[in-house]
């Protein structure tokens, strides 16, 4: 059956993949050498965006490629519970249909529905990952929250917790008071927002005064007067309330003679305002505003490393919605050992009682904006305000919320990430893990070598549930000794033991093991139910005294990233010993994004070598950013943001596919533009023409052909730039120049074969030697097949298509073998190489002097030696017929009337006077010189504007500079033209 006129992606890529899938082609082959690559693991709740279609686009390229190769390929697919994610799109659901809210069902109800939800949507993302033609095994399919990784998420953290590298403890975390949980950095978004800064004097206490002196950068007293506050500035007055000192530079002069003094906080009633010390600090920038800065811990990460540097108190002002505090707890964190009760979690916590009253009456229960105004107005009316200053400042909001993250002090689970760093920075130091672009291990570098603390706690109900279980401390009847459990302790009724288990059979048999089974132990759902639960019994027993007390499991659940630093190898069945851990980890290579080196990539190198003892990638590709077509990052805001489907659906996978990974070059972004992606539909066009015309000169691959034994020096040629173009895809791809592989792939496939090949194999098909063209045939045919595997990474369903349909195949491309026969003839390259640039320059006169498609012109070889003649000779019929000449012939001199050529340092004559218009033609060159010259001009113009240069948006003046540039090369040709003419 002939092939159809065009390929119907719309039909043909569904059904294509539904065969792969069916057929098992995805699956590992169990021969070869391992190759695995783990996808980042999508959103549950998420969608493909372009950024997904570029790195699922170079991971499938990868993984074809060497599954063609026949490796054993395994390509890990799963999704990601994506705990606040998830949880506000279920929430928002319960509002928009009037339901109860998540408190009023209840964490069971509420987790139940989640469930719900995740199973209706979990098809979403798996069904855009099949429309881009994704080759992953789905019949190992992993969720973040299914049993197993599940287990090894317990696994983990009880191991970490028992080698106290997982601790709870204060410190400060950005907080989200939208869904009252601690998020990471990268669910942070900086935006510039217009804001001020507000000017304060700090009265200095008992009446103190100074000599307030400035001077100017020659030693020159420029300001002197007697001071007894000190000015400082800040853009959050609400925080004033809670600073612990101001702090200098030491070398500031101006503020030598009050440090170590007192100053006074100017907010709330005189009779309670608190007194706090000025000290110094590396950290202030004497040059910076007043050179003076208030350090308020509890709500500042620069502020909270003075604190701790200083000993300075840390006070938390508001709860987990930002409001000021009025719920009557304790403000202070005073030490080490002391532990704000923070009321945003459902924990107890230590505290050391601070009698001063921070927050006003008139504050308590303000929002902080609220709270922000009434602060300024206060201290306006008094006079200590000095001035305000508008000014643009950077806020940070959570990306899901949209609100501003407030700094918080609050008791969270930490991973001691600075111990699990050093294996990981060795391991990349040592070449065992390489990131490529390289210049990424500096990145890598700065942020594993300053690593803080991770927070690993969330105070969300969608998730994995901390492994950890409370009860009380009970003293033994008799004895002074109380036991002080694994680790972290709480505070009820003389304290709580911890422990850290991985199911709450394990933790019932642990609290009744503890007490000599002399208790039974029963779990409540949290610690308002444990302390109505326990408040009667008394703190000692003894082993005649069998009762019965509650435990409860910590409410918080855990970050995300925890769950997905484990994929390497909880994808691959561990904690189980499976013979998939055993033959895939370490992991080939992982793609990724640059942002989340530090919260993916490097977590998942902490937790391989530490469960592994191994590294879990060889190597880490980080892939370019998908721009807009004028070089702008896409956002909703812009309206620029491109549903990868919608050029699927319009132009097919394969035209994107092929446009993304064409311009996937390393360490530069991706500016895309749908005219790129018609364009490279027109190449898988293109494709289906080259092989329609295989089709109807009756060519295949006949039994037995040998590559190698060609004797046409067409076929000869082709047969080396098939092996030449092999070659280039191959080093290319596992060089991950992706960019350099499509563009290869390309050029064999559209310039030599297409453009040249078929055209150079029309006068031998059509000539009267059957046994050329019997070869011709036959070499066609193979080559085709040879572009066919070529592209088949970059392009899976067209090349899938025409496999299936232009011969008899044993299976699908997808498992053919990517080697095949080199071919090298440097002679029949030369040759070939000769004959394109004969008939390129002469096309090229042609066009230029604007001779009649219909005029066949003589060309005249001037001074011809031997190899010339010779190769003339050999390749007259193609020469004649591809640049419609009416002969070739050969004389020492050019003949009147004839424009003059040069190929391969050798000249030619081509007689076109009497074709042409001579007259006519030079007033057409002058006049198309003269709109070329201006369009320069133009462009120079914009480009000459200072103001244009630097104001216009970048890729404006990129685009004019191209103009430029363009209009430049069209001058040169047609001065060329004029230049010809004038010989003539």
């Amino acid at each position: 059956m002939p092939l159809d006129k065009s390929f119907d992606h719309t039909d043909a890529e569904a059904s294509i993949y539904e065969a792969w899938e069916r057929d098992g082609c995805f699956e590992p082959s169990g021969t070869g050498e391992p190759f695995c690559v783990v996808i980042p693991p999508p959103n549950v709740t998420g969608s493909l965006h372009m950024g997904h279609a570029l790195n699922n686009t170079l991971q499938d390229i990868l993984v074809r490629f060497e599954r063609m190769r026949g490796k054993d390929v395994l390509w890990q697919v799963g999704t990601d519970h994506a705990g606040i994610a998830t949880q506000m799109v279920v929430e928002r659901q319960l509002m928009e249909r009037q339901e109860p809210s998540r408190r009023e069902m209840g964490r069971e109800a509420f987790v139940e529905r989640v469930w719900q939800w995740k199973e209706e949507s979990a098809g979403r993302i798996q069904n855009q990952l099949r429309r881009l033609g994704a080759s992953v095994d789905w019949s190992r399919e992993r969720f973040t929250m299914d049993e197993g990784l599940s287990a090894a998420v317990r696994k983990v953290f009880v191991s970490l917790y028992n080698e106290g590298l997982i601790y709870r403890g204060k410190r400060l975390v950005n907080w989200d008071p939208k869904f009252e949980t601690a998020i990471s950095d990268l669910e942070v978004e900086s935006r510039e927002v217009q804001g001020h800064m507000w000017h304060f004097k700090y009265p200095l206490a008992d009446g103190k005064t100074y000599e307030y002196v400035e001077k100017d950068e020659e030693g020159n007293e420029t300001l002197r007067e007697t001071r007894d506050y000190i000015a400082i500035a800040t853009t959050r007055p609400e925080t004033m309330l809670g600073d612990g000192a101001v702090a200098v530079h030491p070398s500031d002069e101006r503020y030598a003679p009050i440090v170590g003094a007192l100053c006074e906080i100017p907010v709330g009633p005189k009779e309670h305002r608190r007194k706090i010390p000025i000290i110094t600090d590396e950290y202030p920038d004497k040059d910076f505003g007043s050179g003076a800065v208030k350090i308020t811990g509890a709500h500042d990460f620069n502020d909270y490393q003075v604190a701790k540097r200083g000993n300075i108190p840390l006070y938390r002002l508001m709860d987990g919605q930002a409001r000021m505090r009025d719920d009557g707890a304790p403000y202070a964190e005073a030490s080490a050992a002391a532990q704000a009760i923070a009321e945003t979690s459902e924990l107890p916590g230590e505290a050391e009682v601070d009698a001063i009253n921070l927050v006003p009456e008139e504050y308590r229960g303000l929002d902080r904006y609220e709270a922000r105004k009434a602060v300024v107005a206060q201290c306006e009316a008094e006079g200590s305000l000095i001035r305000i200053e508008d000014k643009p400042i950077m806020q940070p909001f959570g990306d899901r919320s949209g609100v501003v993250i407030e700094p918080m002090l609050t008791d969270q689970w930490f991973v001691d990430a600075e111990k699990l760093a050093g294996p990981a920075i060795e391991a990349v130091r040592e070449g065992k893990t390489r990131f490529v672009p390289s210049n990424w291990d500096k990145t890598f570098y700065q942020w594993m070598e300053n690593i803080e603390p991770w927070c690993i706690s969330r105070q969300l109900w969608w998730g994995h549930r901390v492994p950890v279980w409370y009860g009380p401390e009970l003293i033994r009847e008799g004895t002074n000794n109380r036991w002080d459990g694994m680790g972290g302790r709480g505070q009820w009724n003389g304290g709580m033991v911890t422990f850290a288990g991985q199911s709450v059979e394990e933790a019932v048999s642990y609290f009744e093991w503890l007490y000599d089974h002399s208790i039974k132990a029963e779990t409540v759902d949290g610690f308002e139910d444990f302390r109505s639960f326990n408040e009667g019994n008394s703190d000692y027993y003894d082993e005649n005294d069998v009762r019965s007390i509650a435990i409860f499991q910590d409410p918080d659940v855990l970050d995300t990233w925890f769950s997905s630093a484990l994929w390497p190898f909880s994808t691959l069945g561990w904690p189980e010993e499976t013979s998939e851990l055993g033959r895939f980890y370490p992991t080939a290579v992982l793609s990724t994004a640059f942002d989340i080196i530090f919260f993916w990539v490097a977590r998942m190198m902490m937790m391989g070598l530490h469960f592994q003892k191994e590294v879990p990638f060889r190597d880490v590709y980080i892939h370019a950013i998908v721009r807009d077509e004028h070089g702008q990052k896409m956002s909703k805001s812009k309206g620029n943001v491109v549903d990868p489907l919608d050029w699927m659906d319009k132009y097919g996978t394969d035209a994107l596919r092929f446009c993304l990974a064409s311009q996937a070059t390393q360490g530069r972004d991706l500016n895309l533009s749908e005219q790129r992606v018609e364009g490279y539909r027109n190449f898988r066009t293109k494709i289906w023409n080259a092989a329609r015309f295989v089709e109807m000169n009756g060519a295949s691959v006949p039994e037995g052909f040998d590559p190698t034994a060609l004797k046409q020096p067409l076929n000869r040629w082709i047969a080396h730039e098939a092996t030449e173009a092999r070659a280039a895809v191959t080093a290319s791809i596992e060089a991950y120049r992706f960019d350099d592989a499509a563009n290869a792939a390309y050029r064999f496939a559209w310039n030599v074969y297409c453009d040249w090949a078929l055209e150079l194999a029309k006068p031998i098909l059509n000539g009267e030697d059957e046994a050329a063209a019997a070869e011709t045939r036959a070499t066609l045919a193979w080559a085709l097949d040879r572009i066919l595997v070529l592209l088949h990474p970059f392009m899976p369903f067209v090349t899938e298509a025409l496999w299936k349909e232009t011969g008899t195949r044993d299976g699908h491309l997808m498992l053919a073998r990517w080697e095949a026969a080199a071919v090298r003839d440097e002679a029949a390259a030369a040759e070939m190489a000769f004959v394109i640039a004969l008939v390129s320059e002469v096309r090229s006169v042609r066009a230029e002097m604007n001779v009649p498609p219909s005029a066949k012109l003589p060309l005249i070889a001037l001074g011809a030696d031997e190899a010339t003649h010779d190769r003339l000779a050999a390749q007259a019929p193609a020469i004649t017929a591809l640049a419609r000449l009416s002969g070739i012939e050969e004389a020492d001199a050019p003949p009147a009337g004839a424009a003059q050529i040069v190929v391969e340092g050798r000249s030619y004559a081509l007689g076109v006077a009497e074709h042409i218009d001579l007259a006519a033609e030079n007033a057409r060159l002058d006049k198309e010189i003269g709109k070329t010259r201006g369009e320069i001009a133009k462009a120079e113009g914009k480009l000459g504007n200072e103001r244009f240069v630097q104001n216009a948006p970048e890729a404006v003046v990129a685009e004019e500079r191209e103009r430029k540039a363009k209009f430049t090369a069209q001058l040169e040709k047609l001065e060329a033209a004029k230049a010809r003419l004038a010989a003539l």
